[in-house]
């Protein structure tokens, strides 16, 4: 099995299938507006399989903050 660390997520969708991009914020400069990112991986799944891992990630999501509080999105 293949580890990847990614900080950066992309979806792009068609009728026959969703594809997730990931990747890295290389470099941020506060003020310059300007991100770099590089993105490393993508995996493409049904529509099915994309909204049962919607559905697994909604549900870790709510445990994560049950147990360590509420995550801000700015």
């Amino acid at each position: 099995m293949h580890t990847a660390y990614a900080n950066v997520c992309n979806v792009l969708g068609s009728r026959e299938e969703i594809t997730l991009l990931f990747g890295t914020n290389q470099a941020w400069q506060a003020g310059s507006g300007e991100l770099a990112v590089k993105l490393s991986q993508r995996v493409v799944l049904t529509p099915y399989t994309a909204k049962r891992l919607a559905q697994m990630l909604e549900q870790g999501v709510r445990e994560y903050e049950q147990r360590f509080g509420d995550i801000e999105l700015s």
